[in-house]
């Protein structure tokens, strides 16, 4: 899309969704971040769109992502009401609700993509890479810290903490790898869509200093 023409966004509907594929649903999200990082979002009519979805919703895309405040996935992606599913856990993990929420999504309303999408300097992260205890998020960091322990460099204990954000970085990454695959691993539902073609199920990485999501494909 050039961002030069941006056209008026609708709200949609059973038809245009089931026209997305998978690889033009991923393209719908670089597009509109695209827009996101040159400030030049798309026209829509938020309430008209309200009033479009109240007899049903059709996403093209469901998004996993962290809690963090900088990351709602709506602003970044630039879409409007009734454009995506938007599920959010500090740490972007999955566990058996986020699963069954993701095959609501995929299965039954027809979502086409599933994005694993991570950030840099994440606090949960962080907290896994320390060890972090308290309260419940000591269970919540537990759930992280399998990727603290897949990133084998460096190897210097006091390198391998929240202090080193280059490491932080990259148990991010490795975070949102392991979660793709516990998602393939734990549910059949969304595999055998994912093996169907039916839905692409992908990985990306939101940078908090300039606003762009790189796709991992």
């Amino acid at each position: 899309m050039n961002l030069k023409e941006i056209k008026f966004m609708k709200a949609y509907t059973k038809e245009t969704q089931a026209a997305i594929s998978p690889d033009k649903a991923v393209e719908l999200l670089k597009e509109g971040n695209k827009r996101f990082t040159n400030n030049q979002k798309a026209e829509r009519n938020l309430l008209e769109q309200v009033d479009d979805t109240k007899g049903g919703q059709y996403p093209f895309a469901t998004i996993l992502s962290c809690i963090d405040s900088r990351v709602s996935a709506e602003l970044v992606f630039d879409q409007g009401v009734g454009d995506i599913f938007s599920a959010r856990v500090a740490g972007n993990f999955v566990n058996e609700d986020i699963l069954g929420s993701m095959e609501f999504a995929c299965k039954l309303a027809g979502t086409k993509v599933v994005v694993v999408l991570g950030h840099t300097a994440c606090g949960a992260v962080k907290g896994a890479c320390d060890h972090a205890r308290l309260g419940n998020l000591t269970a919540l960091i537990k759930k992280i810290e399998p990727a603290v322990e897949a990133v084998k460099e460096p190897i210097e204990a006091d390198k391998r903490n929240s202090k080193n954000i280059d490491f932080v970085n990259e148990v991010s990454k490795k975070n949102v790898e392991m979660t793709i695959e516990n998602i393939r691993s734990q549910s059949e539902v969304l595999k055998e869509m994912e093996d169907n073609g039916e839905i692409k199920i992908i990985g990306a990485m939101y940078d908090i200093n300039d606003g762009t999501v790189a796709f991992y494909e």
